[in-house]
């Protein structure tokens, strides 16, 4: 399958590798997060943790960290016997609330960039793995509802930045910066390395549109996206490229200025979760609303392709976030399935739950939705209530 970027995706071609049959037979491990985590949640916090929304693992492959997008707590693993190490519950924000949407360890494992969703704060929580110690940093936070930008602006402002609840932090290679994305639209890049935390780049909603939730980054850019999914911004597809340097609090707003390298505003347009395929040749963007991904080429920034999703493997699959395996010969795909606890159902309800296979082909321009690995968890009711969003992968090394 060969598409024109403007032709519409057509189905997948089926797939006659075995995997097809490996997949659907796949038994995931289950990790209780009921028993000992919600044990130690409690007796550190005096709360249980609610609703894991999203995992990320560190730099070293031994600790999983897990977001709880409806209590604000924050789950430290250890990730080879799965045992819970430590629990952290976030400050409350705006309103009263705290919700942790996506908390994300540094690349230099010095800490854990935390998006305090409703509570409207970002925050820091300092990191060292070899110890297990793990401590909210309340003195780093940024409450992004009352603060003032470099140029002395509202950091939240009808018409700029309408709603400052953080999504997804997003961290370059350094450590230093952190791109924060906003369910309300505009953006921050966040010296997190500075005490309180610093913004040292500031823009509005014209400049990067609500609700982005992936970040990317290739050599000297970091790819941002905005998409739909929101009463407020129901669709949309908008693909950014940043510089990863450049920045201080006396440059005006917008500055430095991204390039839009893709721009779709089309009914039921959701641009979501990506991932790079092998040496970083091209980047993949899920559009889970319309089932299909874009396949943009890093070195010209070009759309080169378009893969369409819907077909015999699935109907309805609904991509929502991607990771690439580590020998870049396969992505994956986290499948939210028929009853999704969180997003509005118009762009994140599909068919089946689980995690979706996709062959990689031509070096990455292409590829095949060759199998699904389903998951499931029945209520009383025998009503599907599982929803596969987050998705990540550790490189094993266990005896």
């Amino acid at each position: 399958m060969k598409l024109l970027p403007n032709d519409r995706p057509k189905k997948p071609e089926r797939s006659v590798s075995s995997n097809w049959r490996r997949a659907a037979k796949a038994v995931p491990e289950r990790i209780n997060l009921a028993g000992a985590a919600a044990r130690l949640c409690l007796a550190k916090t005096g709360a249980n943790p609610v609703r894991p929304h999203m995992i990320a693992i560190n730099a070293s492959q031994t600790h999983a960290i897990i977001s709880f997008v409806a209590s604000g707590h924050v789950l430290i693993l250890d990730a080879r016997t799965r045992a819970p190490i430590d629990c952290i519950r976030t400050s409350i924000g705006a309103g009263g609330a705290r919700q942790v949407h996506f908390a994300i360890p540094s690349p230099d494992e010095t800490y854990i960039a935390v998006a305090n969703q409703n509570g409207k704060l970002f925050e820091r929580i300092d990191t060292d793995y070899a110890t297990n110690t793990f401590t909210l940093n309340a003195a780093a936070m940024i409450n992004l509802a009352t603060c003032l930008t470099p140029n002395g602006l509202q950091c939240q402002l009808d018409d700029v930045r309408p709603d400052n609840a953080p999504i997804c932090p997003v961290i370059e290679a350094t450590s230093q910066y952190v791109f924060v994305t906003l369910r309300g639209g505009g953006l921050f890049v966040v010296d997190a390395q500075q005490t309180p935390m610093q913004i040292v780049a500031e823009y509005d909603i014209d400049t990067v549109h609500p609700n982005g939730c992936l970040g990317v980054q290739v050599g000297e850019k970091m790819y941002i996206d905005s998409g739909g999914g929101t009463a407020a911004h129901l669709f949309g597809a908008d693909i950014y490229a940043f510089p990863v340097t450049g920045f201080s609090p006396l440059n005006p707003p917008n500055t430095p200025a991204p390039t839009v390298v893709l721009s779709d505003a089309s009914a039921e347009a959701d641009a979501h979760g990506a991932t790079l395929t092998k040496h970083q040749r091209y980047l993949w963007v899920a559009d889970r609303g319309r089932n299909f991904f874009w396949v943009i080429d890093t070195a010209t920034d070009a759309l080169v392709n378009t893969i369409g999703l819907a077909g015999e493997v699935s109907a309805d699959p609904t991509p929502d976030l991607l990771v690439t395996s580590p020998n870049g010969s396969h992505i994956f795909m986290s499948l939210r399935g028929p009853n999704p606890l969180t997003a509005d159902p118009h762009v994140s309800t599909g068919s089946v739950p689980g995690v979706g296979v996709i062959k990689v082909t031509e070096g990455g321009r292409n590829g095949v939705f060759e199998a699904l690995a389903p998951v499931s968890n029945l209520d009383a009711t025998n009503v599907e209530r599982a929803d596969v969003h987050a998705i990540t992968i550790r490189v094993a090394q266990d005896k």
